[in-house]
């Protein structure tokens, strides 16, 4: 006989408590993938359409209805193509075993979490960037932020290590075995080193930019990372932030716009 208990005027089993908790494992870790990109967005649209869709069918409009109704048809489908990177992290991350173990914290639920220690450290990230800028030696510094990185990390090899301007000018000499791709920080400690980043198709890419410019805005137009490249062509110093570039800025400027998007006081 399953045991069970009363709530109210429902009968709650132990496997139904299962259940609600597999689904609630299951939503956080789907929001987690996409939290601060580009497929958070998309499903937040693709739940408002449903809702207009349920409120359309309860007003009886047939019209509207029916073709709301060929769109619910194939929803299934486009979801599978619209979240194909984000559908290839979740396998992947169930696959190597990692997801539940690395980041579902039960402790989230049932005490309070440890303040982890998130502040960028902006000063030897701008110094190292001064240094290459004058050496002409080309740079690209994804600061994570919501988004989750991993899948970018993985191509990669990983480090974890305190960011300095000496381990970053080493990464990126351009004898480092290390230089040829991007350096990926979260908070205060460089994660991962030569990792590769999806490129962007955009248009509006001047011409004399490469595919390091390219990468920066890629990456930044499929989650909420903030760039900083370094240009190995004339040194420039840029920025790259929510798929736009921004160019010609002074160390101050950069600073500031840093600590403006990465919430630095």
């Amino acid at each position: 006989m399953l045991l069970a208990f009363r709530i109210g005027f429902m009968t709650l089993g132990w496997a139904d408590a299962a259940d609600i908790v597999l689904v609630g494992i299951l939503m956080y870790e789907l929001s987690r993938l996409v939290r601060g990109s580009v497929a958070g967005g998309i499903l937040f649209g693709g739940f408002i359409l449903y809702v207009v869709y349920l409120l359309v069918k309860a007003a009886g409009m047939e019209l509207l209805g029916g073709i709301l109704d060929q769109f619910m048809g194939v929803g299934v489908v486009a979801a599978i193509i619209l979240f194909q990177p984000e559908l290839r992290k979740f396998l992947l991350s169930l696959g190597q075993g990692t997801s539940l173990r690395t980041d579902f914290q039960w402790s989230r639920f049932f005490s309070i979490p440890e303040q982890a220690d998130d502040s960028f450290a902006l000063q030897p990230a701008l110094d190292a960037a001064r240094s290459l800028s004058q050496s002409h030696t080309g740079a690209l510094i994804v600061f994570s932020r919501g988004s989750d990185l991993r899948a970018y990390a993985s191509t990669g090899d990983e480090i974890d290590a305190k960011l300095s301007k000496r381990l970053l000018t080493s990464i990126f000499n351009k004898t480092s075995p290390l230089h040829d791709g991007a350096v990926i920080v979260q908070g205060s400690r460089v994660r991962a080193a030569r990792c590769i980043l999806p490129l962007s198709e955009s248009q509006e890419l001047p011409a004399r930019r490469g595919m390091r410019h390219r990468a920066a805005l890629g990456v930044t137009e499929q989650t909420d990372a903030v760039v900083l490249i370094v240009s190995e062509q004339d040194g420039q110093i840029s920025l790259a932030i929510g798929g736009r570039l921004e160019a010609n800025l002074s160390l101050t400027e950069m600073r500031a716009r840093l600590k403006e998007e990465l919430g630095v006081k």
